[in-house]
């Protein structure tokens, strides 16, 4: 499976104690934005950016969060900014066994298993699966109760050589993508807890490759995207994976969530699995 982390639970993206100026400079830098121009989106002027990234001007909380915005920082990181400012944090991070939290729950809920019979799941910035629906379920049939014990892991169960790995058909194609991906995620956000899990993974040892497979080769089909290519009860299913997160998130943990579907990537793939599950 194949999912994005939206952000961590380390503290913020730039190293921490330089002050918001400094913050505020690597984020721009990140972006690839030059402060006439982030000065221009945020209606301010070229001098005033730089005097902010400088220090010699303090920027005000709603300044700091229309900067933030324009250069698209996480909600997390935003509160980060706003504390080196001497700011409160603004957005709250509230459990998501919260009752406030009910509502978004269910919707998660009543949105995977809609999806069914296809698979899909939620995961968290640690890619931690925090709900998934029966097709799911069904790729995961057979593994070992030590990797589906809580929490599950997306990364762990994927790239395991126990887990999924020996299933998968285009391991050394899918792994480099997965790996590529956190690898992305930690230059980002700099996160100690996202390079411990990638340096597990990506320590894991790659099952040999195998001969000739007595699962059912698949359709050639004319993709669209890389698939992830995995047998399941002698068949060979075939699979795109696509990320959805929320649109302007008011709480760290919302926006910390991601929904990963995966689209089945020919007929036979569809076939099989509305046979499969009535």
């Amino acid at each position: 499976m194949g999912t994005v982390a939206t952000s961590t639970n380390a503290a913020s993206a730039a190293p921490a104690g330089p002050g918001v100026g400094p913050l505020l400079r690597a984020w721009r830098e990140r972006r690839r934005v030059s402060q006439l121009e982030l000065a221009l989106r945020a209606g301010s002027s070229a001098r005033h950016i730089s005097f902010v990234e400088t220090g010699r001007s303090r920027p005000s909380e709603e300044m700091v969060l229309r900067l933030a915005e324009h250069l698209e920082v996480p909600v997390r990181e935003r509160n980060a900014l706003l504390l080196a400012a001497g700011y409160a944090p603004h957005y709250p991070e509230t459990p998501l066994d919260d009752p406030a939290l009910a509502g978004l729950r269910a919707g998660l809920e009543r949105l995977i298993q809609g999806y069914e019979p296809y698979p899909a799941l939620v995961v968290d910035a640690r890619y931690d699966v925090v709900a998934a629906n029966r097709g799911v379920a069904m790729l995961l049939e057979g593994l070992p109760e030590s990797l589906l014990a809580p929490p599950l892991n997306a990364m762990r169960l994927t790239l395991h050589p126990s887990g999924l790995a020996p299933r998968i058909r285009n391991l050394p194609e899918w792994r480099g993508h997965l790996l590529a991906q956190m690898e992305r995620q930690i230059a980002l956000h700099r996160s100690a807890p996202l390079r411990a899990l990638y340096e597990e993974v990506a320590a894991y040892p790659v099952p040999r490759e195998r001969g000739c497979s007595a699962a059912e080769p698949p359709e050639p089909v004319p993709y669209f995207a890389l698939p992830m290519q995995i047998e399941h009860a002698g068949r060979t299913l075939s699979f795109i994976s696509s990320i959805s997160t929320f649109n302007t998130p008011m709480d760290v943990t919302v926006a910390e969530l991601a929904v990963e579907t995966l689209l089945p990537a020919d007929p036979a793939t569809v076939k099989y699995l509305h046979s499969l599950m009535g």
